[in-house]
């Protein structure tokens, strides 16, 4: 029999949690309590301050050790178990040497969220009306800040200077572990399987283990950021005259260009600053305005500064990945920096590493020579802050277009999973160029590059029951222009198709949603969108069965679609994966067949309304997530020691060998797991010693 261990640290540090990484902050934190508890026995708060390790505790961790081994369970676990791995008074003591680097932990917080559950504690405990007095939660909040952070000359408040303060600090300590003990029994465990215990166990291996920043080009980027921003602040003082210090004043700035050249813009976004800059109507000295404007709108500064803040003092950077980080999916989500939100750069690769030289140098003027804008350069070399460690390369794969091959997959869309198949052979044509001409009924070897764009919004866009207004959502995105589009295409498209695409658009105008689009531009987008879904039928079937099985769960009936079981236990919605996993919903409705449930949105909890096309859309990415995360263990156990993962890339560490290699983690990451036989999986990447895009 396995026990558990439930422990919470209180801790103490001149460095602010919230502007720095965990692994930084343990780096200078010290421990002052430790509250525990062994099971369901009784709180124990060791005050480190003033005792020295409780026999309890030690003779604990030796009892369990012996008995069938224990748990260590914490809310949020990656803080306590960093900062007693960091700690070096605790880290001479074997048990607590133990419980940090040799046990298994468990975590409230990614359980919570693996069954689509709101992370934080406090969130958790009014979710299961666990009783807090909200007066001494504030005064918990008062106490935390009171001794964990210094209060004058670097000094702390402690028992000695705030004994009467103390005294509720530990009684507060001991707080949290009824809270999380209770937690650890109501929330479901359905998806404490031994592969997602697995994977969350890499997971904090690859946060341990950290990615090499290049430090180098990392100052001389925040050095010349700096520099090009005092050059932009001068010339818009000069081009208005004074009445601008800046181009970052957002109001300031609209009012200078209305009143001096009658321009009124709704906003100061990058859209808008562009098409005004792409207008041939726009006055020259508007546009010279509008491109300061632009180029101080693109500065990555923020990123590099957070880097520099965040890695440790070996220049690493640890803790950037959060599994779980999206709710129901099971996706990682990026931490810190933000890796999985690095803007794409501006230039081709060639570009790009001239451009690294040139900041590794510090040459601000040959920046400024080379390149149209300077901030433009800095954000699109961020990637490049990460380098492979000494005697190390770097090997990237990524998977390619795994959530078209996972829709087609579960969908049983057989035409498509053959094209992929084809494709990965060699002997097929792109997707995006076999959806334009299934489109228009042309040989896909003729599409042109116009048109491929035009076949990729086709199936990014529309994949999940999306219409009208996820197609120009794509569109934009992708740069197609509709209205061109339209005019390229009308006379290829069915008359009964435009017809019923004009009943659309008149009942569409009554709700006036029609986009701002022209009748015809309209009526092009929803006949394109009529006529891919009538070129994948199973997949709009499958948004149909997918919302009928919900609809039957939410009333008790079990049910089967593609091998994916709907059912309901207590007031939840969950959907078998074939990975084995359940995508969960709690406080599942339906009313009026109106499906709803309980979720975060906007880190809001709150009641979300959903359709056949976005459950479609959750299984999809949940079984994405699955195939990668099959993939992550079967290049770590190769030896390719992963650094980050990136949406669907693999970023990982191997010794400066032909063993290794890119073209060897993506054969890894194309085994389909036993759970998904057949599906065709195909990868790509490239081996250096510096991180970029692929």
């Amino acid at each position: 029999m396995k026990h558990t261990l439930y422990l919470d640290l209180e801790t103490r540090c001149r460095l602010n949690l919230k502007k720095v990484s965990i692994y930084r902050y343990a780096e200078e934190a010290e421990v002052t309590l430790f509250a525990y508890a062994w099971n369901d026995g009784p709180i124990y708060v060791w005050d480190c301050d003033r005792e020295d390790i409780p026999a309890k505790l030690t003779k604990g961790v030796s009892r369990c050790s012996k008995d069938g081994g224990f748990e260590v369970c914490a809310h949020n676990s990656l803080f306590d178990r960093v900062v007693l791995q960091y700690n070096k008074l605790l880290m001479k003591l074997e048990p607590l040497y133990t419980i940090a680097h040799r046990c298994y932990w468990r975590d409230t917080t990614v359980k919570a969220r693996a069954h689509s559950l709101p992370g934080k504690l406090a969130d958790l405990c009014t979710l299961y009306k666990i009783p807090e007095d909200q007066a001494k939660l504030k005064r918990g909040k008062a106490l935390v800040q009171l001794f964990c952070k210094p209060i004058y000359n670097g000094k702390y408040a402690t028992r000695e200077t705030h004994p009467k303060e103390w005294a509720e600090y530990i009684a507060y300590a001991r707080n949290d572990i009824v809270s999380m003990r209770i937690l650890d029994k109501a929330i479901p465990s359905w998806n404490l399987t031994p592969d997602e215990k697995s994977y969350w166990q890499l997971d904090q291996k690859i946060n341990d283990r950290g990615f090499k920043i290049d430090t180098v080009l990392l100052e001389n980027a925040i050095d010349i950021i700096n520099e090009e921003k005092k050059r932009i602040d001068k010339d818009t003082q000069k081009k208005t005259h004074d009445r601008l210090s800046s181009a970052n004043q957002r109001d300031a700035f609209l009012k200078e260009i209305f009143k001096t050249y009658g321009v009124s813009l709704p906003d100061l976004k990058k859209a808008t600053v562009e098409r005004r800059l792409n207008d041939p109507d726009t006055p020259e000295l508007l546009k010279e305005l509008l491109f300061l404007r632009a180029q101080s709108s693109t500065t990555s500064l923020s990123k590099y500064k957070r880097v520099k803040e965040t890695m440790n003092s070996d220049s690493v950077l640890r803790g950037t990945l959060a599994m779980y980080g999206a709710p129901r999916t099971g996706r990682w989500a990026g931490r810190n920096f933000q890796p999985q939100n690095l803007p794409r750069p501006k230039f081709k690769q060639n570009s790009v590493d001239f451009a690294i030289k040139l900041l590794r140098a510090g040459d601000y003027e040959l920046l400024q020579t080379f390149f149209p804008s300077v901030n433009e350069v800095c954000s699109s070399v961020i990637r490049g802050l990460i380098v492979a460690r000494k005697g190390k390369k770097l090997n990237v794969s990524d998977l390619s277009s795994i959530e078209g091959r996972a829709l087609a997959y579960l969908a049983h869309e057989d035409w498509k999973i053959q094209a992929y198949r084809d494709l990965d052979l060699g002997v097929g044509c792109g997707l995006y160029e076999l959806a334009y001409a299934k489109a228009f009924n042309i040989d896909p070897d003729s599409v042109n590059k116009d048109q491929r764009a035009v076949g990729k919004v086709l199936e990014l866009g529309l994949g999940y029951q999306g219409g009208v207004g996820a197609f120009i959502t794509f569109a934009e995105v992708y740069k197609v222009n509709l209205d061109e589009l339209a005019a390229n295409t009308w006379d290829n498209i069915p008359q009964y198709t435009k017809d019923q695409a004009l009943e659309w658009y008149n009942k569409s105008k009554e709700q006036n949603r029609t986009y701002g689009l022209s009748e015809k531009t309209f009526i092009v987008c929803d006949s394109i969108k009529r006529i891919w879904r009538g070129n994948n039928p199973k997949i709009v079937q499958f948004w149909y069965d997918a919302q009928d099985a919900f609809y039957r769960a939410v009333q008790g009936v079990r049910s089967e679609v593609n091998g994916l079981i709907f059912d309901k236990r207590n007031n939840w919605v969950r959907i078998r994966l074939p990975s084995g996993r359940f995508l969960c919903y709690p406080g599942a409705k339906a009313e009026d067949r109106q499906l709803s449930y309980l979720g975060l949105n906007n880190y809001k909890w709150c009641r979300i309304y959903t359709h056949g096309g976005k459950i479609a859309e959750n299984i999809t990415q949940s079984f994405s997530r699955d195939i990668l995360a099959f993939g992550m263990i079967n290049a770590e156990n190769a030896g390719y020691n992963i650094l980050l993962d990136v949406h669907d890339e693999i970023i990982a560490e191997t010794d400066d060998s032909k063993e290794f290699s890119a073209e060897k983690l993506s054969k890894l990451m194309s085994i389909s797991p036993p759970w998904a036989p057949g599906i065709p999986l195909n990868a790509d990447g490239f081996e250096g010693y510096r991180y970029r895009k692929g």
